[in-house]
């Protein structure tokens, strides 16, 4: 591009050759039309500033042409330019009605201003703005000229863009309006802020520090008891190192071929515990399911009762609506005539005689009919019998059931009321008498001593042996190993 202008300068020196420059300044405006990002570049080039302030009327129309033919060859050609780069093609085609007195060439700047207002349309109108006085040069000089339409039609433009302008200011200042407005409502509002930020303060202040005091108060509670569980720890400790220490003292009192067995017993007594907690935790888990089981059973059960009563009532229905009513068959018929009458009794008459039965005699009639009776009141008995033992053990069940679950949900013995308690007893007088007599036994065999407990071989003992070992050993209990903790009694003091 630089080289076809820098060829077109030089050639428009020279008169001989200006078929020349038009072929050039053709070139030119074909590359324009191909690449539009080169219009910035002629603009703004030395070579075609110098072409613009050549005399010439065949150069300046060339020129003014050059612009024209490029837009009409392409609508996008201008709305793909720059803001400068509009300003500067329009500043050239004002520059050409403001220099230059030739019609053609003055017919040829309205004519691209005008094009450029057709396709920029409201993008130019700003811009045409910057030029003040166009409206009144061509008023005044291009008039009379033979494109008074023309002229007409860009002075109407300008015109319309002034007021725009107008109407613009008049926007401009409703929003410095709405701008003051709106800073003196600020303003106000920040006043009546400011006038309650004491009193927000403090309530913050008060706030942050509640928020802190309890932080620090769960803080402290945590700590008190992580302190409180070291503290049971060590104690436990402490407590199983001294039971341990004066179990293996107590287990030297013993005599040897006792310790052994004695120390079996303990540890078969505590693997009985463990199995009977693991087995009890078992059954009840075991329970808690069965019971889930059951209930989802029962309730698929009575589900499945409810379908099939509806279903039978409904097939019911269907098959009563498909079968015809069946006509009694009296009806229809007035009485029995005298030879129908005749004609029955003899037919009853050849059925007895083709079909003679045994004489049999009103005692075996009557003997026959009371076993019947008795038959059918026995099984009636019977019939009661079971119904009446069913209904019982569906009371036992629902009894059973009734106290299992009064059972799992009773409350553990350190809230236990005086009403709960009651709530477990008995009203039958034996179970009663049998339930504290057990209970009774089970305290009694808990406070024999350690030895008694050893099962046949206490019982070979002599009398005399027993309050020996009674006088020696007192109440002393010495059980569990391998970490079983037990209490210890001696002398009557709980270790």
């Amino acid at each position: 591009m630089d080289g076809l202008l820098s060829l077109a300068s030089q050639l428009m020196r020279q008169a001989e050759c200006m078929s020349l420059f038009r072929k050039v300044m053709d070139s030119v405006g074909w590359l324009l039309r191909a690449h539009t990002q080169l219009t910035t570049q002629v603009l703004t080039s030395v070579h075609y500033e110098q072409i613009q302030m050549c005399d010439d009327v065949t150069v300046c129309l060339l020129c003014v042409q050059l612009w024209i033919q490029t837009c009409t060859a392409s609508s996008d050609f201008l709305t793909g330019l720059s803001d400068d780069s509009v300003l500067l093609l329009l500043n050239e085609a004002v520059s050409q009605l403001a220099v230059s007195s030739d019609s053609a060439v003055g017919g040829a700047s309205i004519k691209l201003i005008l094009l450029m207002a057709s396709q920029l349309d409201l993008r130019l109108h700003p811009l045409l703005l910057q030029f003040g006085g166009l409206d009144s040069l061509l008023d005044k000089d291009w008039r009379g000229r033979g494109f008074d339409q023309d002229v007409d039609q860009l002075i109407a433009l300008i015109q319309s863009s002034r007021g725009r302008k107008s109407q613009s200011q008049v926007s401009t200042e409703h929003v410095r309006a709405a701008c003051v407005i709106q800073a003196a409502w600020r303003s106000y509002q920040t006043r009546r802020r400011v006038k309650s930020l004491n009193r927000a303060v403090g309530t913050l202040q008060r706030r942050y520090r509640t928020r802190r005091r309890q932080q620090q108060q769960q803080q402290e509670a945590q700590q008190w008891e992580e302190e409180l569980k070291y503290q049971v720890c060590v104690r436990r400790q402490q407590a199983r190192r001294e039971f341990h220490q004066k179990q293996r003292q107590l287990l030297q009192l013993l005599p040897p071929d006792q310790v052994q067995s004695y120390l079996q017993e303990c540890e078969r007594r505590a693997a009985v515990v463990v199995q009977s907690f693991w087995r009890g935790f078992r059954e009840r888990r075991r329970y808690k399911d069965t019971r889930h089981t059951l209930r989802h059973t029962r309730a698929q059960q009575q589900a499945a009762r409810i379908l099939q009563r509806a279903v039978q009532r409904f097939l019911q229905k269907r098959r009563a609506a498909k079968c015809p009513p069946v006509t009694p068959f009296w009806i229809g018929q007035k009485g029995l005539t005298d030879s129908r009458r005749a004609e029955l009794q003899r037919q009853v008459d050849e059925y007895i005689t083709a079909h003679p039965s045994s004489r049999v005699s009103p005692e075996e009639c009557e003997r026959l009919h009371k076993e019947a009776q008795q038959l059918l009141l026995t099984e009636l008995q019977r019939a009661e019998q079971q119904r009446r033992e069913e209904q019982r053990l569906e009371a036992l069940l629902a009894h059973t059931h009734t106290q299992l679950e009064m059972l799992r949900d009773a409350p553990p013995l350190s809230v236990v009321t005086a009403t709960d308690a009651d709530s477990f007893l008995s009203p039958s007088g034996p179970i009663a008498v049998r339930a504290r007599d057990a209970h009774n036994a089970l305290l009694q065999a808990n406070r024999m001593p350690w030895w008694r407990t050893l099962g046949d071989m206490v019982d070979n003992f002599s009398p005399a042996l027993l309050e020996e070992l009674e006088a020696e050993l007192g109440g002393l209990y010495v059980g569990g190993s391998q970490g079983v903790s037990r209490y210890t009694e001696v002398d009557g003091i709980n270790l």
